[in-house]
């Protein structure tokens, strides 16, 4: 029998990752926890939160290359998929495969968190390059817009399609 080699052991406190608030329309912000590269895990993957702001949503979208598994941790809201509804509560869990049109809204008061997986890996990469940097505790900025290369940098990371409403007019 031969030995396998021991895999990487990780432990993040409560306040560890790199954060970012996000631009309109989800505002919030986003906690990159894991990824393959920090852990030099066997499998491509990406973990991390979202908070939706209260009355906020993340557009409709779609990864041609990934897999997403949500986790709602707080707070309640909708997800879309391919354009049916279903409500979500703390300890609500998504799947969506590849190609399927989704988003998640936050029609209430309080915000919504919930923890994301994705397979094989780069949302945590897109959420850093459209975000600005956020340390825990400090109060939100104003909303603020997507940046003008939106579509370059979605195509870039992982999506497929994306509702492009919210994008920047050249």
């Amino acid at each position: 029998m031969t030995a396998q080699p021991a895999g990487e052991a990780l432990v993040l406190g409560p306040e560890d990752g790199a954060s970012f608030w996000q631009p309109v329309p989800a505002n919030g912000h986003v906690r990159n926890l894991l990824n393959d590269t920090l852990v030099r895990s066997e499998s491509r993957f990406a973990l991390g939160t979202q908070t939706v702001a209260p009355r906020a949503f993340i557009r409709e979208h779609t990864h041609d290359r990934i897999e997403e598994v949500i986790f709602v941790l707080s707070g309640r809201g909708i997800a879309r998929l391919d354009g049916v509804d279903h409500a979500l509560e703390p300890g609500s869990c998504v799947y969506v495969g590849r190609n399927r049109k989704h988003h998640f809204l936050n029609p209430h008061d309080e915000p919504l968190t919930f923890l994301w997986l994705v397979m094989p890996g780069g949302l945590d990469a897109f959420f850093a390059e459209i975000g600005r940097p956020r340390s825990p505790g400090e109060p939100p900025p104003a909303p603020f817009p997507r940046p003008d290369d939106i579509a370059e940098i979605e195509a870039r990371t992982v999506f497929g399609w994306t509702d492009t409403r919210f994008n920047p007019q050249p």
